[in-house]
């Protein structure tokens, strides 16, 4: 059996359970889910899917680099959105963050998150 490696970075908030930020096993990076969390507060960074979704994608990129890959890394993404119409407005934002040509990706409308997000971001990496 491969064995796994976990992944931990400053530069993203600490896990707020019984998880890791990250698992390696091989080239292959899976990430726990990002909110926009500030890394050294713990708290949203403001009310709005927008702040909230690029703090999640930075939360995320400092994983990707801590594992030794980018974002650009990633072969599939899962978002999830309290609020369906805001789906716009997330995928400007991702493009932001992500290089084309963009990896597959899953988006899902859920009815809450923790700590009250609006947005969540995880992805799975070959690095």
């Amino acid at each position: 059996m491969t064995s796994k490696r976990i992944v931990s970075t400053s530069g993203a908030p600490a896990a707020i359970g019984p998880y890791s930020q990250a698992v390696q096993v091989g080239n292959m990076v899976y990430t726990s889910g990002q909110i926009g969390l500030n890394p050294s507060t713990g708290e949203l960074v403001g009310p709005s899917t927008a702040e909230q979704a690029r703090q999640a994608f930075n939360n995320l990129k400092a994983v990707a680099e801590k594992a030794g890959g980018s974002l650009a890394s990633v072969v599939k993404f899962t978002l999830f959105l309290t609020d369906l119409s805001e789906f716009a407005e997330v995928n400007a934002i991702m493009q932001e963050f992500v290089p084309q040509p963009y990896p597959a990706r899953s988006t899902v409308g859920v009815a809450s998150l923790p700590k009250g997000a609006r947005f969540e971001v995880e992805a799975i990496l070959v690095i």
